[in-house]
């Protein structure tokens, strides 16, 4: 007898996930941040979709500007993942009635988010019902580039881009009743897609993912994909001064490592390669922090601030398991 499905990857693997495909122009299906679809001999389409649901991917009382700037940022955050250029974006939005101001609202801010990261709206579909948002973006590279989960080595580097936690933090103090700094609300509300990161990371970085569901359970699907363990060390995990500010100097670290909703990006990279990833990203002006290494052995190791193991479980968002 087969056990219950429940979490959100055991249902992808058991339902939505096909034989391998024998079409040659299927580049990589199901399992990594998009999918890929040759579309000539030197071009490849990265495809990838994402679901926003009120309640559960944003607090019921964001401003709607907010959420339509989040809705396009997390797909595109899969495309940086890849190292893809935007191209166009589909929407498919239910809403409960038709509320101008609303909607008005939700336009600007996913117009925003396409206007500094590029991309263009080209189609989608309305219907009524309990609010919910989703978009299928698409990104073109050149042939044989993408940055996939599986190509991390034993010795690579692992690096992440920016700050982790905040966004964790910030839904935490909100679901306290607490008062939130308007630069950790801004980090849940408005993430960063690093597009033009990963766009320069394609010739550098080995594996790569964008980290969504927590910084352990997003580099456990990267671990999962290349093979082999890892060793993280809480002392280099880059956390912001607002995020330190507000937890009074006493550091939780479920949040960095497991809050997820960072949309930053996870990746490996051999340690020659650590001049040109410090002078590419210092370009764009993208704080960069190299956090622990690839291993053989499998498992994943945390190394807390005084140098001894520190005992964590692998975790982070699965909408089943909570």
């Amino acid at each position: 007898m087969r056990d219950e499905v429940s979490s959100e990857f055991e249902l992808i693997r058991r339902f939505f996930t096909p034989p391998e495909s024998d079409h040659d122009d299927i580049v990589l299906g199901v399992g990594d941040d998009c999918a890929l679809i040759r579309v000539s001999p030197d071009s490849e389409l990265a495809i990838t979709t994402d679901t926003l649901v009120a309640g559960v991917h944003f607090p019921l009382d964001t401003d709607p500007a907010d959420i339509g700037y989040k809705a396009a940022a997390v797909s595109l955050s899969d495309l940086a993942a890849m190292g893809a250029r935007p191209l166009g974006l589909t929407l498919a939005l239910t809403i409960p009635e038709i509320d101008e101001a609303w909607l008005g609202g939700f336009a600007r801010g996913f117009g925003e988010a396409l206007e500094r990261e590029g991309g263009t709206l080209v189609g989608g579909d309305t219907t009524r019902g309990p609010l919910s948002i989703t978009v299928t973006a698409f990104g073109d590279l050149p042939a044989g580039s993408a940055i996939t989960r599986g190509g991390a080595r034993e010795g690579d580097d692992i690096w992440v881009t920016g700050a982790l936690g905040d966004a964790a933090l910030a839904l935490r103090l909100l679901l306290e009743g607490r008062d939130c700094p308007k630069a950790l609300r801004s980090r849940l509300d408005r993430p960063d897609p690093r597009v033009r990161e990963g766009i320069a990371l394609r010739e550098i970085a080995t594996a790569a993912i964008d980290v969504s569901d927590g910084l352990v359970a997003d580099l456990g699907h990267l671990l999962d994909a290349s093979g082999g363990g890892a060793t993280l060390r809480l002392s280099e995990i880059p956390l912001s001064k607002a995020f330190e500010d507000a937890l009074g100097g006493s550091i939780d670290w479920s949040l960095p490592l497991a809050g997820g909703d960072d949309y930053e990006l996870l990746f490996t990279a051999p340690p020659g390669a650590r001049p040109r990833i410090l002078s590419r990203l210092a370009e764009l002006d993208c704080r960069v922090t190299r956090i622990g290494e690839i291993e053989k052995q499998a498992g994943l190791r945390i190394v807390g601030p005084d140098g001894e193991p520190f005992a964590f479980e692998r975790s982070g968002y699965d909408h089943f398991r909570g």
